[in-house]
């Protein structure tokens, strides 16, 4: 276990976060120079062309240091995006380091201090990064002054590159190895495994994403999902290159995936923790919550009869984004349709993007609502998510709406 680092890359959106990963990838020799593309962990042409990261990705680098010495350095790419939070708090939870990635010219931004607190409530070690130092308008001095008094780390130990060019990437490896401590646990002890990510495989089924802190797991156990009680029988473990590497096991300190012959993503919850059904662990690992949806909106198809094949678009969707919640809607103007439940403004456009794009769908989306609370006349507490169940006024005691707690920071 000495010889694996744990880590992911945190940042404000557009600090340089996948191509700091793509240089990486590269350095290490993962991926052949011919094969290399930019952005090479995110697989979906929405992130390509949007330039941003949606689901956490996995990889396993190979890296040798200048001694000689041979280490498996886990990066757990997380989205910068607000909206998915969540998935970088379980990533997080999963790593016992990070990279802290700040612009040479922006600086410190909102996301870098909202991602810091969460790297030091998860009690991570925290290496400052200065990425874009090769832009014309950077500013070294003022983002290292920034560093020191916004984010109250040392700004002598940050690292400065540019992974763009490549410039300081060998310096950021030697950071991981050399100040990221090696993953605590036990192979003896009962299984304990934290999810962190699953995608839908149409010939595998769901394919889980963990990171394994005590015992071991291979292909023939029966394991137990802690937080819906579900047992399975695994059938492949293995770990990330860029494609899936199968492994004899997965033990204490790896990060890896388990397919185990889960129908749909939905029956997988992420921050689950998964244990051995003939030994289970005491009590699941801390952390796990129901992600909420926040955002209300109703889909219809333009045509009527275009109905079922929204129906089965959405199943499929479904199976690859469990935040995603709908249920059936229907409208006098425009038919029946779905009403559904969004992160935010950024997953309902992506939802409603992928839709039109990989499943063909023409639809009509209406505008975004939160929910709302009514006590009315009668005593009766109402949540309503949707214009067409609003209370008659004259029976409205008290209505809440949502609001949010936020820090501002100012110059």
């Amino acid at each position: 276990m000495q010889d694996i680092r744990n880590f992911s890359i945190i940042a404000h959106i557009d600090h340089g976060k996948s191509t700091l990963a793509d240089r990486l990838i590269q350095i290490t020799g993962l991926v052949e120079q011919r094969d290399f593309r930019d952005q090479i962990l995110d697989s979906m042409d929405i992130e390509r062309e949007r330039g941003i990261t949606i689901k956490s990705q996995a990889v396993t680098l190979p890296y040798t240091d200048p001694e000689g010495r041979s280490f498996a350095l886990n990066l757990i790419d997380t989205p910068g995006h607000v909206d998915f939070s969540y998935e970088v708090s379980r990533a997080l939870a999963s790593c016992e380091g990070v990279l802290l990635l700040v612009d040479a010219a922006q600086g410190v931004e909102a996301q870098t201090v909202a991602n810091l607190y969460a790297a030091i409530e998860h009690n991570l070690e925290i290496i400052p990064v200065i990425n874009k130092i090769d832009l014309i308008s950077a500013d070294i001095e003022r983002v290292k002054e920034e560093i020191e008094v916004d984010l109250g780390l040392d700004s002598d130990m940050a690292i400065l590159c540019s992974a763009k060019e490549g410039t300081g990437v060998e310096q950021v490896l030697r950071a991981i190895v050399e100040r990221i401590p090696p993953p605590k646990g036990s192979d003896e002890d009962p299984l304990q495994a934290l999810i962190f990510d699953a995608h839908y495989d149409s010939f595998r089924g769901t394919i889980v994403s963990c990171r394994v802190f005590s015992g071991k797991i291979r292909p023939g156990d029966s394991i137990r999902l802690m937080h819906n009680k579900a047992v399975h029988r695994v059938e492949e473990v293995g770990i990330f290159r860029l494609e899936r590497e199968k492994r004899k096991e997965l033990s204490a300190g790896e990060v890896g995936y388990i397919i185990s012959g889960i129908k749909t993503v939905s029956d997988v919850q992420i921050g689950d923790t998964v244990t051995l059904n003939s030994n289970p662990a005491a009590k699941p690992l801390p952390g796990f919550k129901e992600v909420k949806p926040v955002v209300f909106a109703s889909i219809y198809p333009v045509s009527t009869d275009e109905y079922r094949a929204l129906t089965d678009a959405l199943e499929k969707y479904k199976l690859n984004d469990a935040a995603l919640i709908y249920q059936k809607d229907s409208s006098a103007a425009l038919g029946l349709g779905f009403r559904c439940g969004f992160l935010g403004l950024l997953h309902l456009e992506i939802v409603q993007e992928r839709l039109e794009r990989e499943f063909d769908q023409s639809i009509i989306m209406t505008s975004p609502t939160v929910q709302y609370h009514f006590i009315l006349t009668n005593g009766q507490e109402l949540t309503v998510d949707n214009p067409v169940y609003y209370p008659d006024p004259a029976t409205i005691e008290k209505g809440l709406e949502p609001y949010i707690r936020a820090d501002i920071l100012l110059p």
